[in-house]
């Protein structure tokens, strides 16, 4: 099955809000076992839209469009749909007693404006969103599918695999689409590339090795269209030899989650350098309330001495950017918070202030826990944004791994 997206709305082209739905639902169908074959945004023109469907029919067998649904009119997705499929909007009693369940504690808030939503076009079959005013649309015509789901991506997250996907299981059976990912640490992607090149010439024409580069690591997916990948993911293994990496989807932040949950543990952080990413990071997990308390962010001495209870003279002597530092840092967090673990880090970002003897990207991480406390000393990159992402995945991972070998000594 071939899947295309479109996007529709103004503020995508304008740069005002960044388009996640795209990544969520190419990743889903992926997962689904389909092929996505194009991405596309347009603006709020009925001409741009039908010229995106008309594009997108003719090469995909479905067609999964996001945004245009509000009840304002700047948003015209309906409309255009039903342009498209020759057919009407039309008032559906059955979507307007969902508007009524979804507005049955404030009433009143059912104004005319949300009225309209129920106004669909003839031939959609429409699909219950519990989250908010615009259900989803579907329709079929000539063994194509087409979906047309709210632009608000909490919505989209929550209607694509509660409706969509299990219909698009259930009608098209060429989901032969398959890939494994490796998560490679610490090494730059020329390198990488360089390492496996005798691997990838290895391969089948029929399975694709793919790299995803982001600040402290390299994605590596392997894809295949027919069969399975087991002996290209067994080859691979081989290839990475001792290399530091991990198989699944889970990211750094993701394993942390984990871990944490599963032995019931804590945990805060202490930054410097990052700025609190580490901190962002972990929360962008739901749930994470279970088992991060916080975080302080100590981008001053004083912040480092007054709150994280580092000493005087180890800054005067070592500075700020060292192993003494450091490992104050981390078990100071984890005093103030309470937490079971602590994750710290100290460095010189850049793109100024970095010495010969402590050059820009010089970052010290620390990790404090039940069993004490370790500082490891790492040199990035040249680039700031670089040099807080490594960090951030640096510490991460290792913390999973102090967790690991904590529990494995219980």
């Amino acid at each position: 099955m071939k899947a295309a997206i479109i996007t529709i709305g103004d503020e995508i082209l304008l740069g005002q809000i960044l388009d996640t739905n795209s990544r969520f639902i190419a990743r889903e169908l992926t997962r689904l076992g389909a092929e996505t074959v194009e991405m596309r945004s347009v603006g709020d023109e009925r001409s741009e839209i039908l010229q995106a469907l008309a594009d997108t029919f003719g090469k995909a067998d479905v067609v999964i469009v996001t945004g245009g649904l509000g009840p304002t009119k700047d948003d015209i997705t309906k409309g255009a749909l039903a342009e498209f499929f020759h057919t009407s909007l039309e008032f559906n009693p059955q979507v307007y007693r969902w508007l009524e369940e979804l507005f049955a504690a404030n009433p009143e808030r059912l104004n005319a404006y949300n009225k309209t939503q129920a106004e669909l076009p003839k031939n959609c079959l429409p699909l219950r969103n519990r989250k908010g005013t615009a259900c989803g649309m579907w329709f079929e015509q000539g063994g194509k599918v087409v979906v047309s789901l709210p632009g608000v991506p909490f919505e989209t997250e929550y209607l694509l695999p509660e409706e969509v996907l299990p219909r698009l299981k259930e009608k098209f059976t060429d989901l032969n689409l398959s890939y494994h990912l490796f998560t490679v640490f610490n090494i730059p992607e020329a390198e990488l590339a360089m390492r496996l090149a005798d691997f990838e010439k290895s391969l089948p024409p029929d399975v694709k090795l793919a790299y995803l580069p982001s600040p402290g690591h390299v994605r590596l997916r392997l894809t295949a269209r027919q069969g399975n990948l087991d002996t290209a993911v067994r080859d691979l293994r081989t290839a990475l030899g001792s290399l530091h990496f991990h198989e699944g989807e889970q990211t750094p932040d993701e394993k942390v989650a984990q871990q944490l949950r599963k032995l019931g543990k804590t945990v805060a952080c202490a930054e410097s350098c990052t700025g609190g990413n580490i901190a962002h990071l972990i929360t962008t997990v739901p749930g994470a309330s279970a088992y991060f308390l916080g975080g302080v962010v100590s981008y001053s001495n004083e912040v480092k001495k007054n709150v994280l209870g580092v000493k005087v003279a180890d800054l005067e002597k070592y500075g700020a950017v060292s192993e003494a530092v450091a490992l104050q840092m981390a078990q100071g967090a984890r005093r103030v918070t309470g937490a079971d673990y602590a994750v710290a880090t100290t460095g010189v970002a850049g793109p100024d202030g970095g010495t010969p003897e402590k050059p820009v990207g010089t970052v010290w991480i620390a990790v404090a826990g039940p069993k004490g406390t370790q500082a490891k000393k790492f040199l990035f990159s040249h680039t700031r944004e670089r040099n807080i992402g490594k960090a951030s995945a640096t510490a991460l991972l290792w913390l999973v791994e102090v967790i690991q070998q904590d529990s494995l000594s219980i």
